[in-house]
Order: structure tokens, then sequence, then C-alpha cells
């Protein structure tokens, strides 16, 4: 498995910054956020888009996702959610990343009518993106937490280029393990998001391996299935501005993931 961090949830990095994070601590890949705050973001030019491009290949990181805030699942209009989906393919296209993340965000509707408006506009993204060498990734979140929740909508868009994100902490909240998680994404499954928290009630982040996420279960599942996709680290200190810095993490991160890596072999 390859590894990768997220800038998700950090303060905005400069490329350059993000990519000497990631050599100087043996990360193979990067989650980015593309926001307008973002140095990376969808107004940027073709130039620009072309210059961070050759900036990752020059360090030989690779680029995993543009991460998106569209959501699929929630009430309104199809145009808006089509609009900014496809933004962010065409971003992830000149970047070379294969993956965009998107959110469901079904809020208080019922689950038939979030279910049936994901898979309306994940079906009419996946073959669009698929033509452009990107696959639209759903994450488990908010309104579809658990892997049976969105397994359920991308069984009904039933195209390659849909697929998911299995973000570790949110089926755990949902009260799925990683047992039962996985078999139920695996057909859909792009990468698998990791972090730790020190309880469901308190969700800052931790260092890895400091908290009750099942970590080790998770990778030891991955391994037993020879799945061979990414881990991606996730660190939310955006919005916990009392959490330990990123920087001092990365390299204890990186050897906790290679050490359940190594035990699971």
């Amino acid at each position: 498995m390859k590894l990768a961090f997220s800038t998700l949830g950090l303060p905005a990095l400069p490329v350059e910054q993000v990519l000497q994070l990631a050599s100087e601590h043996g990360f193979h890949g990067v989650e980015l956020r593309a926001s307008e705050e973002e140095p990376v973001h969808t107004g940027l030019t073709a130039d620009e888009r072309s210059r961070v491009a050759e900036q990752f290949a020059k360090a030989g990181v690779e680029i995993l996702t543009v991460a998106c805030y569209a959501k699929v699942a929630a009430a309104g209009d199809d145009g808006p959610v089509l609009d900014e989906v496809g933004a962010a393919v065409r971003l992830a296209a000149d970047l070379g990343a294969p993956y965009v993340r998107v959110f469901p965000g079904g809020g208080d509707l019922g689950t038939d009518e979030a279910d049936a408006l994901a898979a309306r506009r994940l079906a009419a993204a996946a073959p669009l993106a698929a033509d452009a060498g990107v696959r639209v990734l759903l994450e488990t979140h908010d309104s579809h937490r658990s892997g049976a929740d969105v397994a359920r909508v991308l069984g009904r868009v039933g195209h390659h280029g849909a697929g998911a994100i299995w973000d570790l902490m949110h089926t755990w909240l949902a009260g799925e393990q990683p047992s039962a998680t996985f078999p139920v994404l695996a057909p859909y499954l792009g990468y698998v998001q990791v972090k730790d928290i020190a309880s469901a009630a308190d969700t800052a982040p931790l260092p890895l391996g400091d908290g009750v996420l099942p970590l080790a279960e998770t990778v030891e599942v991955l391994a037993r299935a020879d799945w061979d996709g990414w881990l991606c680290w996730e660190y939310e200190k955006r919005w916990y501005p009392d959490a330990a810095d990123l920087g001092g993490l990365l390299g204890p991160a990186r050897q906790h993931l290679a050490q359940l890596l190594a035990e699971s072999a």
C-alpha cells in the first residue's frame, strides 16, 4: 500500500511547503483541498495548473485527490452540483490526479430521497469523469456515514467512474467495524482515509495510534484481501486549533502506518 497525507484539515499551505513535508517524511502522495483560499483551486489558469503538476512531478510526489465540497445528496437543483463536480474533474485531469472527492450532504432528507439525488448526480458525472481519466469518489460522511450507506448509492450508479472513499472515523462512528465496511465498499473503493480520535464524543485529532479508532484492524482487513491501494492520513487541525502542529507528527504517523503494514504482511 502507498501512503499519503491530506491537506483537507490544515491551514492553507504553499505547494512548496506541502511537497517539502511529503518528501522529508516519505509520503508517496497528497490529498489536496481545492477551495478558493488554497493555492490549488478550480480558478487556476492552464499555465498555473501546468506549474503545479510540474512541481509535484519534479518532487516525485503524486496528487492523489482533488477534494471538492460538492454535496451530491443535498436538496436543490442538479445543475450547480454537477457544475462544481465537473470543474473539480477538469482540475484533477489537468493535474494528473486520479480522484475527485465529493460529500453526500443529505442533511434532513429521507434516505430514499437522498439516495436518489446522489445516485442520479453521480450517474451523470461518472461517464464524463471516466472520459477524463478521473473517478469521482463519494466519502463515507455526514448523511451517508457507513460503508453500507455509500455502497447502497454506488450500487444504483453502476459505473466505474463513481467510487468510494472509506473515511475510517465516520464508519466507526456509525457503529460499523472494518470487517463489515470493507466487503461492502470493496467493489467501489478508491482509497482509505485514516485518522485517530479520543472517543465518539471527542473527535479532536490525535497522533495515529494514540486514540480509539481501529487502525490495526483496518490495515489487517485490507492486507488479508490483498488490497493494494492508498492509505491517506487526514489530520483535522483546521477545526481544532489547540491540536498539535502537523509538522512534528508526520514522521511518527508515517512510521506507525509502516509498522501496521509490516505487522499485517
